[in-house]
């Protein structure tokens, strides 16, 4: 078996990164795609597979970052990535970082369905009180995601990013384990 169902919902499932060539080959396509990375704060780094390849060994070692591959149940079709970093277990805080790398996959709900096992899972498994993230204000798919899962809005750094020949401002966001009311892994036994 290609990829491992550590968290499973209804058209998703959650496995460790991979490592496998074909799949950094596929991360380093999005890593170089701007509809990616332009919303990601990527779009002015050159990833190599190498690179890419090098990054991935080093973050499977670190204990303070949760890094899964989204695959579709019907197909085991890699489409994105999900991840948990910085996990502080004294605060019990991390920050949430996600993308949809697969065009065709965009905008249909994959992302909202992954980011809610990754709430469950920090939640209810990690023993996280806070998750957070931030974003660009250009990124209003991403904000209304965001909101629907949960998330609140905490602030704005005004005009942080350069992307482009232009300057956006930078949205915070969080949740609080007490905001999270959710049954979504599948696979779980009790």
């Amino acid at each position: 078996m290609k990829y491992f169902k550590k968290l499973t919902g209804d058209r998703i499932y959650l496995s460790p990164k991979s490592m496998f060539d074909e799949d950094i080959e596929k991360y380093t396509k999005w890593m170089n795609d701007f509809e990616v990375t332009d919303y990601i704060g990527g779009s002015s780094k050159i990833v190599t597979f190498n690179g890419e390849k090098e990054w991935l060994e080093k973050m499977s070692k670190n204990r303070e970052d949760i890094n899964f591959d989204i695959i579709t149940l019907d197909d085991d079709r890699l489409i994105g990535t999900i991840s948990l970093d910085g996990i502080n277990f004294t605060d019990r805080s991390a920050v949430l970082g996600i993308f949809i790398g697969e065009e065709g996959y965009r905008s249909h709900g994959y992302g909202t369905e992954a980011i809610k096992l990754m709430l469950e899972y920090g939640f209810k498994y990690l023993n996280l009180h806070s998750i957070r993230l931030d974003l660009l204000d250009a990124n209003e798919r991403a904000h209304k995601c965001y909101l629907k899962c949960g998330f609140k809005d905490t602030g704005c750094d005004r005009e942080r990013v350069f992307l482009n020949g232009k300057y956006y401002d930078m949205l915070h966001m969080d949740i609080v384990e007490n905001e999270f009311d959710g049954d979504f892994i599948r696979n779980k036994n009790i």
